[in-house]
């Protein structure tokens, strides 16, 4: 059933098939001539049914979607975005860099795959492991109807939507083109997957996301703390009021589980894949999770990793192939 969170705004529930997050929160919002859509839900008859229902629910059909804003392109944001295209011919907008990411991961994937072994050999994933965790994400290629954008957003653009203006916020770390939409007269935020209220989004360092995500991440989130803020509206679970404290929570837990790895890596050094089976995650152990989940595990961990290597905890050396990482000389002591 959608749900009036603001005046002429629209909270949608779209279920996501066999995961554990349950749904996607898409949000519609009135502009000249129609609605805008912000994200749309994994590419599954129910979720296209789910919203379906919830348009008709405000007396709205797919016809009356002139744009879908898509925070990011994973398949609970952006599946459905190739079937509304089909049915409504909507103006597809996401940031550039999520743009050059659907080819590789939608349409053509083979040259990804090849990246992906190398870059997990080299983080000392076992041989006898290395196909389960290379294919891991190939599933979910179902699951999304891929559409290139008509247009394309950068980050510090506004949005005139008639009664409401969201100013464009680049918020890389999740994803690298994630976006959040700032409404800065009514004083809320479209935060998608970057600012959740209980739970934080993976963060992840693999072959389309390399450099310092976790440190992007963190830079994102300081950049929206100081926004004046009443309202919060994620992608996920539910909407929510303080913006900074959650921001301080989020920053907190990186800061926990980062000393948490280091402890790992200890005197005698480890590999990113030693690290992320040693860890006890929120969700569970490394040895109980889906051959997706222990990807995103590893992901998540050299994103620390990476992290602390720029910032002088750790150094990391290549030796046979193999990345190794270890304490600073003034971290050992």
């Amino acid at each position: 059933m959608a749900k009036e969170v603001l005046p002429g705004i629209f909270q949608f529930k779209v279920p996501i098939p066999n995961n554990p997050l349950g749904w996607v929160l898409p949000y519609l919002i009135p502009s000249d001539g129609g609605y805008t859509l912000v994200d749309c839900g994994w590419n599954t008859p129910e979720a296209f049914a789910a919203l379906e229902e919830e348009l008709r629910d405000v007396g709205a059909t797919f016809d009356d979607i002139k744009t879908l804003l898509v925070t990011h392109v994973h398949p609970d944001h952006y599946g459905l975005a190739g079937r509304i295209k089909e049915v409504c011919d909507a103006e597809i907008v996401i940031h550039q860099r999520e743009r050059d990411l659907i080819r590789s991961r939608y349409r053509q994937p083979e040259q990804l795959l090849e990246r992906m072994a190398t870059w997990l050999t080299e983080n000392g994933v076992p041989d006898s492991e290395m196909s389960d965790l290379q294919q891991a994400s190939m599933p979910a290629r179902a699951f999304v109807s891929p559409v290139e954008p008509d247009s394309v957003l950068w980050g510090g653009e506004t949005l005139d939507l008639g009664e409401y203006a969201f100013e464009v916020f680049w918020t890389p770390g999740h994803s690298p083109g994630h976006l959040c939409f700032y409404e800065r007269k009514h004083k809320f935020v479209l935060t998608g997957d970057h600012v959740l209220p209980s739970i934080t989004p993976n963060v992840s360092l693999h072959p389309q996301q390399m450099g310092n995500p976790l440190g992007d991440y963190l830079a994102s989130l300081q950049r929206l703390e100081p926004l004046e803020v009443d309202q919060v509206l994620p992608a996920h679970e539910y909407e929510f009021k303080d913006l900074p404290k959650r921001v301080r929570e989020i920053i907190h837990h990186h800061a926990t589980r980062l000393d948490e790895m280091l402890a790992i890596v200890g005197e005698d050094g480890a590999t990113g894949y030693d690290v992320a089976s040693g860890i006890v995650w929120t969700t569970g152990t490394f040895d109980t999770f889906s051959f997706w989940m222990q990807r995103a595990a590893i992901s998540e961990t050299l994103a620390h990793l990476e992290y602390a290597v720029q910032d002088g905890r750790l150094t990391q050396t290549k030796r046979g192939g193999v990345v190794r990482f270890e304490l600073t000389k003034n971290q050992e002591q």
